[in-house]
């Protein structure tokens, strides 16, 4: 029995189409995730402790691991919460009441916080994810991390927890948009599952 596995998409894999191609989406999930999968459960038969870790447990105390769980798991957490920010065209709903009031408070508003957490997807060098999050001071902060790093791990430069994080290894866009990562990312937004979003924020308030 394997610890971890890889979650079914909650959709099917032409579902975002014309934001994110069929292939990249098959590929994406089936060969990439996977192999973030199956390479953290090489992990475990190493370090057994982890075969019973929340993902979450395992970020927050990250720097005892190895690189390998490191960039495995960050790789497994990341996706698995990926594919849930995301829902076809038209069905993602909008941001709450709630949060769309935070948004402004904290970061002058919807269409700022977007400009804003596009700005640092397409600025981070190389791979990795750009993030909106919730700080420990409770304000909604954008970072980005590199490679399969995300704010939880506490090697993060910036901690907090994860409201939305998009994917920009090439991996995530490459056959549709080529090296255009900012028209993958002003893309993005119309697949983004603000439903999702909404439930992460009122279970982190």
């Amino acid at each position: 029995m394997t610890a971890f596995i890889l979650p079914t998409l909650p959709y099917a894999a032409e579902a975002l189409e014309s934001a994110i191609d069929t292939a990249t989406m098959q590929i994406h999930h089936g060969k990439h995730h996977q192999a973030y999968v199956d390479k953290l459960n090489e992990q475990v038969t190493k370090i057994p402790e982890l075969g019973d870790m929340p993902l979450e447990r395992m970020m927050a105390q990250m720097s005892k691991f190895p690189a390998a769980v490191r960039n495995n798991g960050g790789g497994h957490f990341n996706h698995s919460m990926f594919w849930t920010l995301m829902a076809p065209a038209g069905t993602g709903g909008e941001p709450s009441a709630q949060l769309a009031e935070k948004i402004k408070a904290d970061l002058g508003g919807l269409d700022q916080m977007k400009e804003a957490l596009n700005n640092a997807a397409l600025t981070r060098f190389g791979s990795g994810w750009g993030w909106l999050i919730v700080g420990a001071d409770k304000k909604l902060a954008i970072t980005s991390t590199p490679n399969q790093d995300n704010p939880l791990m506490d090697v993060a430069e910036t901690k907090g927890t994860p409201l939305i994080g998009i994917d920009v290894w090439e991996h995530a866009y490459y056959l549709k948009y080529q090296n255009k990562r900012a028209d993958y990312l002003k893309t993005w937004w119309s697949v983004a599952n603000w439903t999702a979003i909404n439930e992460r924020f009122a279970a982190v308030k």
